[in-house]
């Protein structure tokens, strides 16, 4: 039945070919988008941004495709539509495409594939392998979140609250690293145990619904400040609460600043420039093909858009300051590997909530 679906899809992209000449048909490079869409103002935007970008410089063709639903056999369809329309370089965002170029990785070895915030295993986490014509991309979430977590209490809030799509890798990354880095600042600023406070919940979506609004708001009304949201478009529902409710922001992934005038700052993984530089690598034959790297602090892969943040007492300076104490090793930040649930962090002066 596998075959077949692929024979279908292999010969009507032949026939829209056919059709429609070459020139319109064929798209070197292609992204297939992971939950949520283009515009998510998240993964798949800031992937798509990446990719569209080269393209446009390069002059090369290029197309995005959206599975039909959320499980493994829909993503691999769209990896054949896009492989069966001449993608020479497919670019998938996030981990849920992890068994999917398991699986991609040998049955289109002609064909690279970049997977961000993955490594390709076979569905069990039990068989990890990459391919020569893999390039695997991980983030430091972790330090992203701390730089922001860091940048809050330092302007001077204390009342915060966290709100995470789904108990995922990375967004457990994102919210263990806030909580460190607001303990941090407090720290420094001669806090004493209990001074800062933290709302810390598990959402369980990434799409804006009334529910998350109705909860986000619930906890600015009850003296939350700010609330952290590594929770891709459900992000925008926290954001319209805090409109509401005098609340403040801090978004994730891309600088998010535009959506609200409540986000004070943005939680960012220069998904964009990864994507960017990936595809030059492969346009340059350089193409780092069986590699899994994290890029952090270290090789500027994670960051606060301090020109767009709306910060008024942490400045740049500070910034500059602690980041470079992430990129000396001088500040080690926790992930998720490292402790298991929040209260396991080293925590002196911070109060989590947890909030099932």
């Amino acid at each position: 039945m596998k075959n077949f679906t692929k024979a279908i899809i292999s010969i009507i992209i032949l026939i829209f070919s056919l059709s429609c000449g070459n020139k319109s048909s064929n798209y070197e490079l292609a992204l297939i988008t992971d939950m949520g869409s283009i515009d998510d103002k998240s993964f798949n935007q800031g992937s798509w941004e990446g990719l569209k970008k080269y393209a446009e410089e390069k002059n090369i063709t290029y197309k995005y495709y959206k599975p039909a639903a959320k499980d493994t056999d829909s993503k691999i369809d769209s990896i054949l539509l896009a492989v069966a329309a001449g993608a020479k370089l497919v670019v998938t965002p996030g981990f849920l495409f992890e068994p999917a170029i398991y699986k991609a990785q040998d049955e289109y070895p002609e064909v690279n594939f970049v997977i961000l915030d993955g490594t390709p295993q076979d569905g069990t986490y039990t068989d990890f392998r990459i391919e020569k014509n893999v390039y695997s991309v991980l983030y430091a979430e972790e330090e992203a979140g701390f730089l922001a977590g860091y940048g809050i209490v330092k302007e001077g809030y204390t009342n915060l609250g966290v709100m995470g799509g789904m108990a995922e890798p990375a967004v457990i990354r994102f919210c263990y690293g806030f909580v460190q880095g607001a303990n941090y600042a407090a720290k420094e600023l001669g806090m004493k145990s209990g001074d800062v406070k933290i709302d810390y919940t598990y959402i369980g979506v990434y799409d804006p619904t009334p529910e998350v609004q109705t909860t986000a708001a619930s906890w600015f009304i009850n003296g939350v400040q700010v609330i952290f949201a590594p929770a891709g478009a459900a992000a925008n529902s926290v954001m319209a609460a805090a409109e509401q409710n005098n609340g403040l922001v801090i978004g994730v992934d891309v600088d998010q600043s535009g959506d609200s005038p409540t986000v004070i700052t943005s939680a960012m993984k220069m998904i964009g420039e990864s994507v960017y530089n990936a595809i030059d690598d492969f346009y340059n034959g350089n193409f780092p093909g069986g590699q899994s790297v994290v890029l952090d602090a270290k090789v500027n892969g994670i960051g606060l858009p301090m020109e767009a943040s709306r910060f008024t007492k942490f400045t740049k300076s500070d910034y500059d300051s602690i980041y470079q104490k992430l990129v000396d090793g001088s500040v080690k930040v926790l992930k998720d590997t490292d402790a298991k649930d929040a209260n396991q962090l080293p925590l002196d002066i911070v109060r989590v909530n947890l909030i099932q």
